[in-house]
């Protein structure tokens, strides 16, 4: 049966057939309908299933909820700026929120990435970064740099540009051939020689030098842009080698090739700082954000770009367009609202600051669970931990979707999977008690648990 049965009195049930119309996203529906996990409410650090349980958060939401849940700055925001302005253009038209907010974005940022364009997701702001990577080249004259190059394991939304410089398999297999003239260089990962990593590794900042190789490849004349993430999230928590992000910067300022970072995840405070280009003194091209904007609260993203592609793009007519690309929703009224709430909350509370003075604490409890059988290899960084579990054999990821089904059901917690590797980046509120609760209490009767299934 497709349709929900009509209850008594109009009332609603989560049944599993009321569950049946929702096509999720990124989930196993079937598995999910059969034994839901359905949140009702939330506050701080915690999340409520249906029933009033509590769940501790150890994933900030989806990396978005950087200051914990239902802030009540950010809901009174959204609130107020529900009742004077529900929406405006941003097509020939604006609200002082959104320009109070490109400003305030711009102080945060580093040097030179004076210009902010908002649009809805990390998706977007993906692509809308390869967009604006290929206008700019266009407007100054060199049309033949249209290349893109990612990374493997690398993330960038969902949008086809994002998964043609994507670099996880599972995203990409079922769309066809993508955009052309997308390559990818080398992912950063060695177990062998960065097992158990706390920061940066050590090992690993030459394989940047692999873009001297794509260069001699393609043509520096063919390339438009670079785009990596800082950090890798999404593919199970990497953190850049020493050296490697510099390294990349130095070859893409040779060859006159856009630096892209995606700081979906990393910005606001997940690595300490606004942005992880401050962290690793690295000033990209073009930085994208998302999630941790708004604390998670109203869907917003965007890009900050250089004033040298700002500028390349102005058309130099009062009447002509400078850039044919924007959303319905760009730098709409309550996006704007709670933003600017977020970043009044991460400032006065100082929790970016919070971030570093508890990322050693947060490390060497991670890796107090090394040596539990289940375990393979954990990496820590600022408020992040990535987790390999061992993998059951022809059943790849079975491990990691077990951990997560009986966090949530059993032990109380919610964690994000990647197929067998688990990752932690819980509120940037979280305690240290609670930080001991995760990696103390709750992890290791996780631990347990997916032991048994052989």
């Amino acid at each position: 049966m497709n349709k929900p049965e009509k209850l008594a009195g109009g009332a609603w049930q989560p049944t599993p057939n009321n569950l049946e119309n929702f096509w999720m996203p990124f989930t196993p529906n079937k598995s999910f309908k059969a034994r839901p996990r359905l949140i009702a409410r939330a506050r701080d650090m915690h999340f409520y299933d249906v029933a009033g349980r509590a769940v501790l958060d150890a994933t900030a939401g989806l990396w978005c909820s950087n200051a914990g849940h239902c802030r009540s700055r950010i809901v009174e925001a959204i609130q107020a700026q529900a009742a004077e302005l529900d929406f405006a253009p941003n097509f020939q038209f604006g609200h002082p929120k959104v320009f109070e907010l490109a400003s305030r974005l711009t102080m945060l940022a580093p040097d030179n990435l004076n210009y902010a364009f908002f649009c809805n997701s990390g998706s977007e702001a993906a692509d809308s970064a390869l967009k604006i990577a290929l206008a700019y080249h266009r407007s100054r004259g060199e049309a033949s740099r249209t290349r893109m190059i990612g990374r493997e394991r690398g993330y960038h939304g969902v949008g086809f540009g994002g998964i043609s410089v994507g670099g996880m398999a599972a995203n990409r297999k079922w769309y066809g051939p993508l955009l052309p003239g997308a390559d990818h260089l080398s992912h950063t990962y060695n177990r062998a020689e960065q097992a158990y990593s706390v920061g940066e590794p050590d090992w690993g900042g030459h394989l940047a030098d692999e873009l001297e190789r794509l260069v001699t490849l393609h043509d520096a004349s063919t390339i438009a842009a670079v785009i990596v993430e800082p950090m890798a999230g999404s593919t199970g928590v990497l953190p850049p080698p020493k050296g490697y992000l510099k390294r990349l910067r130095e070859l893409c300022t040779r060859h006159g090739i856009l630096l892209i970072f995606d700081e979906v995840i990393t910005a606001f405070g997940r690595l300490g700082h606004a942005f992880a280009a401050e962290r690793y003194g690295v000033t990209p091209d073009i930085l994208t954000f998302a999630k941790g904007i708004t604390n998670g609260a109203i869907p917003m993203g965007g890009v900050l770009a250089g004033e040298h592609i700002y500028e390349s793009l102005l058309s130099g007519g009062e009447h002509v367009i400078d850039l044919f690309h924007g959303y319905t929703y760009s730098g709409h009224p309550m996006a704007a609202a709670a933003a600017l709430a977020s970043l009044d909350t991460y400032r006065e509370e100082g929790l970016f600051e919070r971030v570093r003075k508890l990322e050693g604490r947060w490390a060497e409890a991670a890796m107090s669970l090394k040596g539990h059988p289940m375990i393979e290899d954990i990496r820590a960084i600022g408020l992040v931990a990535g987790i390999d579990l061992k993998g059951i054999a022809g059943k790849p990821g079975l491990r990691g979707y077990k951990a997560m089904e009986m966090g949530f059901h059993d032990f109380d917690i919610m964690l994000r999977i990647t197929a067998d590797t688990l990752a932690l980046s819980p509120p940037l509120i979280v305690s240290e008690d609670q930080i001991d609760e995760i990696f103390s209490e709750r992890m290791p009767k996780v631990l347990d648990a997916v032991e048994k299934l052989g």
